[in-house]
């Protein structure tokens, strides 16, 4: 073992590495373990110049101390893999990033063999039907792949992630599957590459892109030299289509793009660069069908990879309809129109939300587990098509617009047997997100089902009160949910009101 030693150009500090002279190769990096493997020396095989070395400073250095040193920042430090310091050895200009969670290494990979053990967990492998279904070789084994809840909470880091680095104003410029981990088991994700950060106006972006992320703009500019005015390179505005993009895919397992559109006796990169860039056009498009052929990724095996490829069995609106309305504005309004793309923001609210409306499935052998409440008479699991035997109370929140007017808040609670209230749903002035305290994330009741009927157990509401019998509910005790049951969930500011609807009966 040959150990080598390097110095911070930023404190002086010493790192050491082990070089056997085989180091893992990166697209820009070769990569080496420190001895304890807690950490890895990263060094770009190109010279680095002035502005590249002030950009690694920065993101080391003043991004840093921004990201995780204020409030929050415990929660950003398992999301990002961010460098730590800058090193220099014989010219070549390195940077020390710390080492990946054990739980992004898959502990089996394969469901029939052992090839992926130990290898990162790329969210490639969680993001088409190729490594799910039972028929393909390429298969995942089940104690990798969670279920269909697993992705909404991923979803919500990835889009934190994504909003946390728009407000300090950069642009991760290369957001894929590629440079974000992923472990469905524990619903975590790693976005790493943060060295290629965009910092807008200051340092311009190393790459366009990874395929199939690529944003339409930037493709059907790429020919124009990179000081053309005309010629779009990666910003905040690409990684919200490369955010959308990868959003579809964890919960849909296709590409909202790679559908069958023909163009012609045209060379193969440019049949890619038109399906991604200036004729990109979405495969669920409700006026446009001319791109709902999946064969030109799956060929003739389409059944083998059913229901993903069956867009009447899977359409997109099966995630609900606060995400259908971010996928229109994402792969309508927004595909050509960048300015129109849901923020990741945006995309993190309406994954919090439609996690309300979720439902379990009553067949143990479902590989979902999961489905998004429909709102019809017809209520059942479009992955498995097992009928929802049971009713479902469905909570409707209401706000105080003014003293004795009530408006609704667009949020509504989707209720299943030992389902849970918290203060989010109580209180609109408490906002689900990375902010949350311990004590705002513990329950204030629970629904049970019993004899046919079904109540709620209040645990932590002190003033919850039955609007339509005019009676308080002390801690403790529990009210019957009937149809058309009105609750005042909490009676201080920013308490909502919430009228049951009784569904499925």
């Amino acid at each position: 073992m040959n150990t080598r030693t390097v110095s911070s150009i930023i404190t002086g500090k010493t790192y050491q590495y082990v070089d056997n002279g085989e180091p893992m190769r990166g697209g820009m990096k070769d990569v080496f373990f420190s001895p304890d493997k807690s950490y890895v020396v990263a060094f770009y095989r190109d010279l680095q110049d002035f502005n590249s070395r002030e950009r690694l400073k920065k993101i080391v250095t003043q991004y840093f101390d921004s990201f995780f040193n204020k409030e929050g920042g415990s929660y950003y430090k398992n999301l990002y893999t961010w460098p730590t310091d800058v090193v220099e050895a014989d010219k070549k200009v390195g940077i020390i990033v710390p080492c990946y969670s054990r739980n992004f290494f898959f502990k089996k990979g394969y469901a029939n063999n052992d090839l992926l053990k130990g290898k990162e967990k790329e969210g490639k492998w969680f993001a088409s039907a190729k490594f799910r279904v039972i028929q393909s070789k390429s298969k995942l084994d089940e104690s990798e792949l969670g279920n269909w809840l697993s992705y909404f909470q991923i979803c919500v880091n990835i889009a934190r992630g994504v909003k946390r680095l728009h407000a300090a104003g950069l642009a991760h410029s290369d957001l894929s599957y590629k440079n974000v981990l992923i472990d469905p088991i524990s619903k975590t994700a790693a976005i790493i590459d943060i060295d290629g950060l965009v910092v807008p106006g200051l340092f311009p972006p190393d790459v366009i892109g990874t395929a199939d992320f690529i944003a339409p703009e930037v493709l059907a500019t790429k020919h124009l030299d990179k000081n053309d005015l005309n010629r779009k390179l990666p910003n905040r505005l690409t990684d919200l289509h490369a955010l959308a993009v990868l959003i579809y895919m964890y919960l849909l397992y296709r590409h909202p793009l790679r559908g069958g559109n023909y163009f012609g006796a045209v060379e193969s990169e440019e049949e890619e660069d038109l399906l991604m860039g200036s004729k990109a056009l979405f495969i669920e498009h409700p006026t446009d069908a001319s791109n709902r052929n999946f064969k030109r990724e799956y060929g003739d095996n389409l059944t083998k990879f059913y229901p993903w490829t069956d867009l009447k069995k899977t359409p997109y609106t099966i995630t609900g309809p606060y995400l259908k309305a971010l996928f229109d504005q994402a792969f309508i309004k927004g595909l050509h129109n960048p300015i129109e793309r849901p923020t990741a923001d945006a995309w993190e609210h309406a994954l919090i939300k439609t996690n309300d409306l979720k439902l379990q499935c009553s067949n143990p052998r479902c590989g979902q587990k999961w489905f998004i409440y429909n709102n019809t008479k017809d209520t059942h699991c479009p992955f498995c098509g097992t009928k929802y035997n049971q009713s479902i109370p469905v909570l409707d929140f209401f706000y105080q617009f003014k003293p004795s007017v009530w408006k609704p808040d667009n949020q509504r609670l989707v209720v299943y047997n030992n389902s849970t209230l918290h203060q989010w749903h109580s209180n609109r002035n408490v906002i689900r997100n990375e902010k949350l305290t311990d004590a705002q994330k513990a329950r204030v009741g629970y629904f049970s089902y019993f004899n046919n009927k079904w109540f709620f157990v209040n645990e932590k509401l002190s003033s919850l009160k039955d609007l339509t019998e005019d009676r308080l509910i002390p801690v403790g005790s529990m009210v019957e949910i009937t149809n058309g049951k009105r609750l005042l969930l909490l009676k201080e500011e920013g308490g909502r009101v919430a009228i049951v609807s009784l569904t499925n009966n």
